[in-house]
């Protein structure tokens, strides 16, 4: 794969999580691809991306849930772990399709029209190596030099607020700045476009591109608005650690990602089936930061997520799939 096209595929590996819907089990949700959108229903999905001569590309399959195939991840907090694990594993895969796709419309000469396996898991170690490092290391290292200048913020209670403070002001200035790079900002017109189809899908409406541009693009089940929850339960998680040394906090930290994963799970989850004031409390940030990870589409791009959705409703269909929310 030419360098340029490696440094995309990883950047869109580290806007995946954004990218994807969170949290909650759902009638259809999806993700945002290289020019393109993943759509899922309850036991399938399907990929639509378009490529340069405007011809619209798709690969679908059934998908069972993972509570289906292993019983032991319906139970509270692991159920998450296996929802959020099916959920990224399916969004690398899809990910990695749309990267061929595009490969495909290099020259000739290009040394490769596939990405090999070994570079998708280059990628997928990178993005986690650079994932912990932005995300665990440097709001850990940076709290613990706060607090040496600033004894009062050496408890456990105010050096976690510093630290999960830092880890957010982190996340949202480094998807700030990646929204001015013009790939990543037409990702995030094509993640406006899975929301307002999903929107439209979830309306009384026929799913059409005049009714699904009508719709807004912020969407309260975003993955966007999953990892803020993600870093607000952690902030909490964190204070229980009975650990002074750096070494045993930042393990901790690393360790510890399954059980917050599974914990914000199901607090979302609880609140979107006791909706009000609490789910309201609980997307409102993810909304507001929707502002930068999603954007107006033009009626192209949400064609391709009609595509998409339309797909995965038929293969959903063919195998007799009740659509219905688990």
């Amino acid at each position: 794969m030419p360098l340029p096209e490696a440094l995309r595929l990883l950047v869109h590996f580290q806007c995946m999580p954004v990218l994807a819907s969170g949290g909650e089990e759902t009638l259809v949700g999806g993700q945002a691809v290289m020019e393109g959108v993943m759509m899922r229903a309850p036991h399938s999905y399907c990929v639509a991306v378009r490529k340069a001569s405007g011809e619209i590309v798709s690969q679908g399959k059934p998908l069972p849930k993972m509570s289906e195939k292993y019983p032991i991840f319906r139970f509270p907090v692991l159920r998450g772990l296996g929802t959020l694990g099916q959920a990224l594993g399916l969004g690398m895969r899809t990910l990695q399709y749309s990267a061929n796709v595009a490969l495909e419309e290099l020259k000739p000469q290009a040394a490769t029209k596939e990405m090999s396996s070994w570079m998708l898991w280059l990628n997928i170690g990178l993005a986690l190596g650079f994932f912990i490092f932005m995300y665990k290391l440097v709001p850990l290292y940076l709290a613990t030099a706060l607090s040496k200048l600033f004894p009062a913020l050496g408890g456990r209670i105010p050096f976690n607020l510093v630290d999960g403070v830092i880890r957010m002001a982190i996340f949202i200035g480094f998807m700030f700045l990646l929204s001015f790079w013009k790939d990543i900002r037409r990702v995030f017109e094509y993640h406006g476009a899975e929301h307002r189809v999903v929107f439209n899908f979830e309306s009384d409406l026929p799913v059409t591109v005049e009714n699904a541009q009508t719709f807004p693009t912020f969407h309260p089940r975003c993955g966007t608005s999953f990892l803020l929850v993600v870093m607000l339960v952690s902030i909490g998680v964190y204070t229980l650690l009975p650990f002074d040394s750096f070494l045993l906090k930042f393990a901790g930290r690393i360790l510890l990602l399954p059980v917050i994963a599974g914990l914000s799970y199901e607090l979302i989850r609880f609140a979107a089936r006791h909706r009000g004031g609490l789910l309201s409390t609980l997307t409102a940030p993810g909304l507001w930061l929707q502002r930068i990870t999603t954007r107006p589409p033009s009626a192209d791009q949400t064609q391709v997520a009609i595509e998409a959705l339309e797909r995965a409703m038929a293969i959903e269909k063919a195998q007799g799939g009740q659509l219905v929310i688990a």
